[in-house]
C-alpha cells in the first residue's frame, strides 16, 4: 500500500496535508490475483437467496481486471483537501472541503461498512457549493469526511477500544481541532450510530445530527430480534399486539435482516478468522457485496449491465480502496469493539433529523422516530434509494440535509 503524507517533527495535534500515491506494481499484482483466482461451482439456486451469485462475482473479476481504472478515483480524491491528524494516538484520515460561502455551516459526515470515504465523494459539490448544484447559498456547508479507523488511510487500531462511542469523542475533538466552535452530524450505516453517539454526548459545540438509518427500535422489541437470529424464538410472534401498521412493517424488515446478516456475526465475533479479505480480491469482493438484499440487487443489475445508482466503478472505486490499504480484516473489528444495538433507541435529546430512504434496512415510523428523538426537527420519506443513500442517491441526500438542518443555521 502506499499513500504519501508530507511530515516533519510536529506536535501530535497537527493537521498534515495528504495524497494517494499507489505504486503501478501495486495494481499490477491486484490485476494478477484476480487472473488467478479459483473459482467454486455455480450455485443451486438462481436467485441471490444464498449469496453473491457466481456470475456476478466472475463478471466483477473480469471487468476489475482488464478495464477497471484506480487511477480515476484516486485522481478524483487528490482534486480533493486531504490531511491526516493524530487522535489518541492513531492517525485519522479526512477530507476537508471548506465552501466558499463564508457563513457555511460546518458538517462532518461518517460512512459505514463496506463502505468508505468513496461513499461521500458524490455529495461534495452539492454540499460545499450549492449555487452549482440547483440550492441555495444559505444552503452551504464545510465538509468534512473522515476514515474512520481501521479504514482507507486512517491507521489501524493495534488495541482493543476503538468502539463506536470513541470514535465519537474523536469526530468531536477533530471538528474542535478544525476550529469549528458549532457544527452538526450526520451518518449512515456505522455512520449512524456514531452519529447517534455524537448527539448522546452532546458537546456543546454541536448543534443537530442527520441519520438516514435512525436507532429507532423500543430496547425490549429490539432484543427480541437479536435473540432469534435462527428463528427458533419466533419473534415476530411475541412483538404487542398495539403496534400500528408501520411499526409492525419496519419490524419484520429488521427481522429479516437480523436473519441474513451472518457477514456481521462473523465480523462481530471471529474478525481475525477471515484472513482470506487480505489475500484474494476476489473473496474480498465478494464479503464486501453481500451486506443487505435490496443493495446485491442493486449491484448484480449494474454487473450485468444494468446499472440504476450505481456503476462498476462505482462499487470498484470502494472494494478496490480496501484491497490497496488491506483493510479488509482491520474494517471488520469495529463489529468486535461495539457493544451497542445498532437499532435501539439510544436517547438523543439534541436536534435530530431523520430521512428514510424505501430500500434502507427497515423504514422508520414517524412515531417512533419522535420517540427516539424527542427533539425531531425534520422527518421525510423518499421514493427511492437504499441503505448507501449518499453513494446511490447523492441529490436526494444532499436535498434532504439542506432541508434538515435549515432551521439550525
Amino acid at each position: 500500500m502506499a499513500a504519501t503524507t508530507q511530515t516533519l517533527t510536529r506536535p501530535t495535534t497537527d493537521i498534515r496535508p495528504f495524497r494517494v500515491e499507489i505504486p503501478e506494481a501495486d495494481l499490477e499484482a491486484l490485476r494478477a490475483r484476480i487472473a488467478a483466482t479459483r473459482w467454486p461451482e455455480k450455485q443451486t439456486v438462481d436467485d441471490q437467496s444464498q449469496g453473491v451469485p457466481l456470475e456476478t462475482s466472475q463478471a466483477l473479476a473480469r471487468y476489475w481486471e482488464k478495464e477497471y481504472d484506480w487511477r480515476k478515483v484516486e485522481a478524483r480524491l487528490n482534486d480533493l483537501p486531504n490531511f491526516v491528524t493524530e487522535i489518541d494516538g492513531l492517525d485519522i484520515h479526512f477530507i476537508h472541503v471548506r465552501s466558499k460561502h463564508d457563513d457555511a455551516l460546518p458538517l462532518i459526515v461518517t460512512h459505514g461498512w463496506p463502505g468508505s470515504i468513496i461513499e461521500q465523494l458524490k455529495i461534495v459539490g452539492p454540499l460545499t457549493d450549492p449555487t452549482a448544484h440547483g440550492g441555495d447559498a444559505s444552503d452551504a456547508f464545510h465538509l468534512v469526511i473522515p476514515s474512520m479507523p481501521g479504514y482507507g488511510f486512517s491507521g489501524k487500531p493495534t488495541m482493543p477500544g476503538w468502539g463506536p462511542e470513541h470514535i465519537a469523542r474523536a469526530w468531536i475533538e477533530l471538528m474542535k481541532r478544525l476550529g469549528y466552535t458549532r457544527f452538526v452530524a450526520q451518518g449512515g450505516d456505522w455512520g449512524a450510530l456514531i452519529t447517534d453517539l455524537m448527539g448522546l454526548q452532546a458537546p456543546p459545540e454541536l448543534a443537530g445530527i442527520h441519520t438516514n438509518m435512525p436507532g429507532i427500535f423500543p430496547p425490549e422489541i429490539d432484543a427480541l430480534f437479536q435473540s432469534d437470529i435462527t428463528g427458533v424464538n419466533k419473534a415476530l410472534s411475541k412483538l404487542p399486539a398495539n403496534l400500528s401498521d408501520e411499526e409492525r412493517r419496519a419490524c419484520e424488515q429488521a427481522d429479516f435482516f437480523w436473519k441474513h446478516a451472518a457477514y456481521a456475526l462473523i465480523m462481530g465475533t471471529r474478525p481475525e478468522t477471515l484472513t482470506g479479505l487480505a489475500d484474494s480480491p476476489v473473496a474480498l469482493a465478494s464479503f464486501m457485496l453481500d451486506h443487505d438484499a435490496a443493495s446485491l440487487e442493486l449491484i448484480c443489475r449494474a454487473f450485468a449491465g444494468q446499472p440504476g445508482g450505481l456503476t462498476r466503478d462505482d462499487i470498484l472505486d470502494n472494494i478496490t480502496l480496501f484491497w490497496l490499504t488491506n483493510t479488509g480484516v482491520s474494517a471488520a473489528r469495529i463489529y468486535a469493539e461495539n457493544k451497542l444495538s445498532f437499532f435501539a433507541a439510544k436517547g438523543v435529546s439534541v436536534p435530530a433529523a431523520v430521512s428514510v430512504f424505501p430500500d434502507e434496512l427497515y423504514e422508520t415510523p414517524r412515531s417512533w422516530a419522535e420517540q427516539a428523538y424527542p427533539n425531531l426537527i425534520h422527518y421525510n420519506k423518499l421514493d427511492r434509494g437504499g441503505h448507501f443513500a449518499a453513494w446511490e442517491q447523492p441529490q436526494l441526500l444532499s436535498e434532504e440535509l439542506r432541508a434538515a438542518f435549515r432551521s439550525l443555521r
